[in-house]
């Protein structure tokens, strides 16, 4: 299934340790703070208990959102989007 991988984490040394985690995962970023891919069961259960050992809950957040293929294709960007620094041509594959 598809996920959307979204933080927001204050300390650097651990928001570095949360993108690590999302690209061992093989998540693709789309934004600084956003990552999306395909994720098994067993994966998202395993990186969303490694990122609830990184971040203090009190002060970070971190959301893991399910969608599909139909609700990427119903996704509109308004605006400049995407990163290109940041994102893949197969991120961009999707969306169009």
């Amino acid at each position: 299934m598809l996920y959307w991988v979204m933080y927001d984490i204050s300390d650097t040394k651990i928001r570095n340790r949360a993108i690590k985690a999302c690209k061992n995962k093989g998540l693709y970023r789309v934004q600084k703070s956003i990552f999306l891919g395909e994720l098994n069961k067993n994966d998202k259960d395993e990186l969303k208990i490694i990122m609830e050992k990184l971040i203090d809950e009190a002060t970070d957040s971190i959301y893991i959102f399910p969608t599909n293929n139909q609700y990427i294709y119903d996704t509109d960007i308004i605006g400049n989007g995407f990163d290109r620094k940041l994102v893949t041509n197969e991120v961009v594959s999707k969306f169009i």
